[in-house]
């Protein structure tokens, strides 16, 4: 990612020239940090109520289809994945496929693959809150719900902000006429974005379901 990140200096006639990082990339990393405190604060609630009531905790949990969150996490995982391939066709400035093999596959292409894992997450998710209401476990049911919803559904809603951005990454790739380090960079911070929920979903899945 040196377009992205570069600081070194160049001489050309006899002019110094430097290559600053990003301000798109480096206000992206910096708005996660602020992100990142608000996902402590969620946890730091859950363990707070968790420890208030661990007879409640041990009773509801029993509610969970571990092995149905267990898929939809690998689901969320693999979405990762293809937007890491993304990023590096991006690099390339390749924005899509030369052929129909995945080795070919340029951004747009991977990133498709990544919003449709996502939206089959998200998808997953609507379910398995479909099922728990249908058991009787609703947001104000007691606690440990509402600890369940509160920090499931902010993920949820920034994996669908997630999706938005890709979308609009996608759009940009299909609007410009030339492919550029300006294109690369949206879709690299994007990636930024979907990796940091990645990694959280992963926190919540063992705090959650693994955890019990």
């Amino acid at each position: 990612m040196e377009h992205v990140t570069s600081t070194s200096l160049s001489r050309s006639a006899g002019v110094s020239t430097v290559n600053r990082p990003s301000v798109v990339a480096v206000g992206t990393i910096v708005w996660l940090g602020s992100e990142v405190m608000f996902f402590a604060g969620l946890f730091a609630i859950y363990f707070t109520l968790r420890s208030t009531a661990p007879q409640l905790w041990a009773s509801q949990s029993e509610h969970l289809n571990v092995p149905y969150a267990l898929v939809n996490t690998i689901v969320l995982v693999l979405s990762s994945v293809t937007c890491q391939f993304g990023v590096f066709a991006a690099e390339r400035l390749q924005p899509r496929a030369t052929g129909w093999k995945p080795s070919q596959w340029g951004m747009v292409d991977w990133f498709f693959a990544s919003y449709a894992l996502g939206a089959v997450f998200v998808t997953g998710q609507i379910f398995e809150y479909a099922n728990l209401v249908s058991e009787g476990v609703t947001i104000s049911a007691n606690s440990y719900a509402s600890a369940f919803f509160l920090t499931t559904g902010f993920h949820a809603l920034h994996v669908t902000c997630g999706l938005i951005a890709m979308l609009l990454v996608i759009g940009r790739a299909y609007s410009v006429k030339n492919f550029g380090h300006k294109e690369a960079t949206s879709a690299i911070v994007v990636s930024y974005y979907w990796h940091f929920v990645d990694v959280v979903w992963i926190g919540l899945f063992l705090v959650i379901y693994v955890l019990k």
